[in-house]
Order: C-alpha cells, then sequence, then structure tokens
C-alpha cells in the first residue's frame, strides 16, 4: 500500500484540491485492442446452456494473448462463477445478461473475506485474485438471481424468505468471528459447500489497476461490489438495485485508491461502506482504506448513503464524498460512522461537502460508537478530522446524531454553511468535543448545538 497522505481540515477550496489530487493518481487499466466473444468458445444466447466453461476460456485465452476484451453479445447467458485473469476486460454488450446460477455447489472455495474476516468460502459470483488489469464494462447486466427463495434465506429472517426449520447463517457466522479472534489459520477456516455465508457478487482480491463500469447489477447474494486490499479502483456509471439482505451497494475493503463516480445505488443495506476488516482479524491484516473519493453519484433506498465501518479495526482515512445526491423516505442516513470498542479503529479526514439530502429517515450526520456490541471493549474507536460542508437537507429526524463515550469522545466535527429543514427532533450529542458549527441552520434558526 501507499505511504500515509497527510490531510488536514481546511476551507471547501483547499478540501476540492486535496481531492482533485486523490482523484488524479486513480486512473482505470486500459486494454489491447483485441476481441474475444465468448460465442467462438461454445457461449450460447438461450439464457439455459451452461457458458461457465466458455467463460473461461475466452477470459484464459485473453489473458493468455496479453490482454484485450471478453466480449458478451446481446442475449441472455447462464453462468456460475466467473474468475478474471490479468489484462481481460469483460464486456457486456447493450442488450446482454449474465446470469447467475442459484446452485451452490457451482461457488467453489477460494480464499475470500465475509464480513471482515478472511475465510475459505463460495467464490464470488465474479472473482479475481491476485490479478493486474481487470475490467467488467459495457452496458449490459449482471442478475445474481437471488430472491427470497435462493440465497436471501440463509439470512435467517422472515423477511428474507426464511422458515422455521430451514438452514442459516448464525452458527457459521459465529464460528468464523470466533476463528478470527482466536487467530485461527486462514486455511483451515473452511466454509463453503454445507455452509450458509453467501457470497459476495464480485470481489477481486489483492488486485492492481480494477475497473467496473457502465453495468446494472441486481439480485445479489450478499455484499454487491467487494474489492478488498486492491489498488487503484474505478467504479464508474454503474448502477445497483438489489433490495436483499446485507445487499450493500459497494464496499470497498483495505483499498488504497478507490474512486466511486456518477453510480446510482439503491440497496437492502448500506449504498456504499468503507471497511477495513474487523475485531482481531482486521488488526492481523493491519491495512486501512484510504484515499476514496464519492462524487456525483445518487443513493436511494438503503441504511446508509456513505458509510464508513462497522468492520473498520484497520482503519479508514482520507475520504470525499462530493456533489451526491440522497434522497428516499427509505434511506435511513446520509453520512453514517459506526464502530464500538470490540472493533475500534481510527477514521480521520472525512469530507461530505456539496451534497444534497431530500429527507432520510434518521439523520443526515450519524457517528454512532455504540453500533451492535457497543462499549466493553479494550479498543477505543477514533473518529477525527470530519469536515461536513455546504450540505442542504430538506428532511429529517435529525440533523446531527453524535454519540461517542466518556473515554473516547469524537473529536474533531466540523459544519459549515450548512441547512437542515424540516428537522423533527433536536440532535443527539453524547460525549463530543470540538464541534464546530459556522453558518448553520435547523429549521430556519441557527444551530448551535
Amino acid at each position: 500500500m501507499a505511504a500515509r497522505i497527510a490531510l488536514t481540515a481546511g476551507d471547501s477550496p483547499d478540501a476540492a484540491k486535496q481531492m482533485a489530487a486523490v482523484a488524479a493518481r486513480i486512473q482505470p487499466p486500459r486494454f489491447p485492442d483485441r476481441q474475444f466473444s465468448i460465442l467462438k468458445y461454445g457461449a450460447a444466447a438461450d439464457g439455459r446452456t451452461d457458458c461457465t466453461g466458455a467463460l473461461r476460456q475466452a477470459i484464459e485465452a485473453c489473458s493468455a494473448a496479453g490482454g484485450g476484451m471478453v466480449v458478451v453479445p446481446r442475449g441472455t447467458f447462464l453462468t456460475a462463477a466467473i474468475h478474471l485473469k490479468s489484462h481481460a476486460n469483460l464486456h457486456l454488450e447493450e442488450g446482454a445478461v449474465l446470469r447467475f446460477s442459484i446452485e451452490s455447489k457451482r461457488y467453489p472455495l477460494v480464499y475470500s473475506r465475509w464480513e471482515g474476516t478472511e475465510c475459505m468460502n463460495y467464490s464470488p459470483l465474479i472473482y479475481a485474485f491476485e490479478q493486474t488489469d481487470i475490467a467488467v464494462s459495457g452496458s449490459g447486466t449482471l442478475d445474481g438471481q437471488a430472491n427470497t427463495e435462493t440465497w436471501w434465506p440463509w439470512k435467517g429472517n422472515a423477511r428474507s424468505g426464511w422458515k422455521a426449520g430451514m438452514p442459516d447463517q448464525k452458527k457459521d457466522r459465529d464460528a468464523l468471528m470466533a476463528m478470527g479472534d482466536k487467530s485461527v489459520p486462514v486455511s483451515q477456516r473452511i466454509f463453503g459447500q454445507g455452509h450458509y455465508l453467501r457470497p459476495p457478487f464480485f470481489q477481486p482480491y489483492r488486485c492492481t489497476n480494477v475497473s467496473i463500469e457502465g453495468v446494472t447489477i441486481r439480485n445479489s447474494p450478499f455484499w454487491e461490489l467487494n474489492p478488498v486490499l486492491c489498488r487503484n479502483v474505478t467504479v464508474r456509471n454503474v448502477k445497483i438495485d438489489s433490495h436483499g439482505p446485507n445487499n450493500d451497494g459497494c464496499d470497498p475493503e483495505c483499498c488504497d485508491g478507490v474512486l466511486i463516480d456518477s453510480c446510482e445505488f439503491s440497496t437492502g443495506d448500506d449504498c456504499i461502506a468503507i471497511k477495513s476488516g474487523r475485531n482481531e482479524d482486521g488488526r492481523r491484516v493491519h491495512t486501512p482504506c484510504q484515499n476514496l473519493v464519492i462524487r456525483n453519484c445518487s443513493m436511494k433506498d438503503g441504511h446508509g448513503g456513505v458509510s464508513i465501518g462497522s468492520e473498520v479495526s484497520g482503519d479508514v482515512r482520507n475520504v470525499f464524498v462530493d456533489r451526491c445526491r440522497m434522497d428516499s423516505p427509505n434511506l435511513d442516513r446520509a453520512l453514517r460512522l459506526k464502530s464500538n470498542t470490540y472493533r475500534g479503529g481510527v477514521m480521520e479526514n472525512i469530507y461530505f461537502t456539496n451534497n444534497t439530502v431530500g429527507q432520510v429517515a434518521e439523520a443526515v450526520v450519524d457517528i454512532d460508537f455504540n453500533y451492535e456490541e457497543g462499549n466493553g471493549g479494550p479498543h477505543n474507536p477514533v473518529v477525527r478530522n470530519v469536515v461536513v460542508e455546504n450540505v442542504n437537507s430538506g428532511k429529517s429526524k435529525y440533523a446531527l446524531y453524535l454519540r461517542g463515550f466518556q473515554n473516547a469522545p469524537i473529536t474533531g466535527v466540523r459544519l459549515s454553511n450548512c441547512t437542515f429543514n424540516n428537522v423533527a427532533q433536536p440532535n443527539v450529542i453524547e460525549h463530543v468535543e470540538g464541534l464546530e458549527l459556522e453558518g448553520v441552520k435547523r429549521n430556519g434558526q441557527p444551530m448551535t448545538q
């Protein structure tokens, strides 16, 4: 990972310069002008023929030739797990649909990460491990086919299709968390077939120069886009519409250099959630998620527009959220930072600027150390240097919901030139030090606390 970049709070022009400098270093991969149509390798656009082998052969041929574009033409193609190789751009032409098998046995065991803890688990629907220059692009659709009859019931609640007597993830989740906390070797944390930890849709792992652009993603088993320990990641013009359990839109974990630009999110969980590992396993990997620019995006349904945590044990820093629109009665919060004294982690240099919030159900800005286990652990979370500037909100329950601990206060939160209208309840502010308000109004009146 690159060396830490020193950023400081300042006025908007300074924050804009810092954001521009970070964004300029994030460049999408480039590919040779070669095309490898999956039709030439036996794929059929009938939605029934298994095209997994054809896709694998086309990707391998593309990579072996030095790179290019693996073309999925118009039509519906059925596939199981796709593993990308270096220098291959999986390109879905207009009208192309990749429909993924719902048979869990079609997703072989790979080195993965699940809710911030490393393990051997089902392959993500699209996966890459230690590859360079990879992409998914085009105007087609990726359909995971998850619903209340497939994948989602493993969550274990009735809303997701689970019924009494059906298997669920709880036992496996608890076992994995315990393995992480006890530092069991990752090679021995074996899940996959016979277990119930749902795979993410797209997970590039320890990859460099990653791009996903233009496609629509729907019906994911679990998290949608989950780059882990990657460098130089571009997510642009992607539309995500998936409302299942834990259907986060984009979850960069322990990455350095991520641009999320002009995307549209409507999800069953956080639209964007920035993470860096859970508890002892996150501290073992010990890699921050840093240098992220999120701009010109639209967030609709979800738990948070942009969230940081809760798996944040490896720290998060240098995050810029600019010129986004967040608006839905089913969107709980606009900016959310969440941790506890078991996660710990440092969250610093967070810039939330020039954003428009139509309405959210809870708070516009939510920083909460009481998430899940809350207090009682040995690892105090740290929040410092959070800058909220030029933000207008039309409706919310709270403007600010800030809850630190007496022994671990939230520090360095500064708001300027912000307007919060139609706010139903007073701010919640507990154990916060250094809160600065300048030119901030709530329901037409100056906000002093």
